[in-house]
């Protein structure tokens, strides 16, 4: 398994990727990693962090695509940027899947552009995985499509339930679209049609459909699967961040008040540091961008080196699912005009 990473995209590159890289290599002896960027300074990285193991590699690429470049055609322009060189090798087979924590447009438009989507797919969708009551749950969409058609919004339930059944292991994903009440006549034009799509193909078996569900029910644990434009989809999982930091902080001054409540921080510490570790996106690494030939993973702009590690993982899971191939086998499902 070869997994290439963009090791001058995000905030911290190229160390804490180089670092996070040369983690996963020693942690998993069976994973090759590709190391695009510039060759100097990701040797003089990894330098910092004892050397590059055997099954690590550097690829030249002198050219980096930042944030005020113009997505769209930011890998056109400079086409000896890490992004274009990595996601190139990646489409003529000299990797299995790639990681960036880059510019997210420009990643988009180099995915679709160069790696490609599966024939019959019409958007790429973003799909991270959500900390939840139960196993996780997969949002999709995030953020690539502000504006969908019924068929968007039936192919990424597709999508996402193909992803939750390979890649997560979880068995016939429940699929929920996500609305502002349960009733089928809640919510727009968009939404109430769309919810009839989606009945439609739970009644002929070809998804687990549970109708529209709110996004309180879903953080519940109520499906693994939320299906949503990109514009409800980022406002949802930009309140669970926030949400999520705003308890963090509450809690440690809570815990910080007085002698008592430090007392019972200690005696509760260990629940405590997993509750945020469940919370802490490090701890899953990065959002696939379902509905392209191969995996592309994007790990959020300010990883660490804990990120990049587990994108990598998370990067080699999506390989070995070969979701490309349960989407093709699936497409003629998926395309239908509404």
């Amino acid at each position: 398994m070869k997994i290439i990473v963009d090791a001058m995209g995000g905030d911290n590159a190229p160390g804490e990727i180089v670092k996070g890289a040369v983690q996963a290599a020693r942690a998993r002896p069976g994973l090759e990693i590709v190391l695009v960027g510039r060759e100097a300074e990701v040797r003089s990285a990894a330098g910092a962090c004892g050397g590059l193991p055997e099954t690590v590699h550097v690829v030249n690429a002198e050219e980096v695509i930042d944030m005020h470049d113009d997505p769209a055609t930011a890998f056109k322009t400079k086409k000896d940027s890490s992004v274009t060189v990595g996601l190139t090798m990646l489409k003529d087979g000299e990797g299995d899947a790639f990681v960036s924590a880059g510019s997210t447009g420009a990643l988009l438009s180099a995915g679709t552009l160069i790696v490609k989507r599966v024939k019959g797919i019409r958007r790429a969708a973003m799909a991270p995985l959500l900390p939840t009551a139960g196993k996780g749950l997969v949002l999709v969409d995030c953020g690539a499509n502000a504006e969908c058609t019924v068929e968007y919004l039936v192919q990424f339930a597709y999508l996402g339930s193909f992803y939750a059944a390979k890649a997560l292991g979880i068995e016939k994903p429940r699929v929920g679209l996500l609305n502002i009440g349960t009733e089928d006549s809640k919510g727009d034009a968009l939404r109430q049609e769309t919810c009839r799509a989606l009945k439609e193909a739970g009644a002929a078996g070809h998804l687990n459909f549970i109708g529209n569900i709110e996004a309180r029910e879903a953080i519940r644990g109520g499906c693994d699967v939320v299906v949503a434009d990109g514009f409800s989809g980022n406002v949802m999982l930009k309140t669970i961040e926030g949400v999520g930091s705003f308890m963090g902080r509450e809690l440690k001054t809570m815990f910080l008040r007085s002698l008592t409540t430090k007392i019972a921080a200690l005696l509760v510490k260990k629940g405590l540091r997993d509750f945020k570790k469940r919370l802490d996106p490090d701890t899953i690494g990065g959002t696939p961008f379902l509905g392209l030939r191969k995996p592309v993973i994007k790990a959020h702009g300010s990883s660490g080196a804990l990120a990049i590690e587990n994108a990598v993982y998370q990067a080699a899971a999506a390989a070995e699912a070969d979701l490309a191939a349960e989407i093709e086998a699936n497409i003629g499902l998926m395309r239908a005009e509404r």
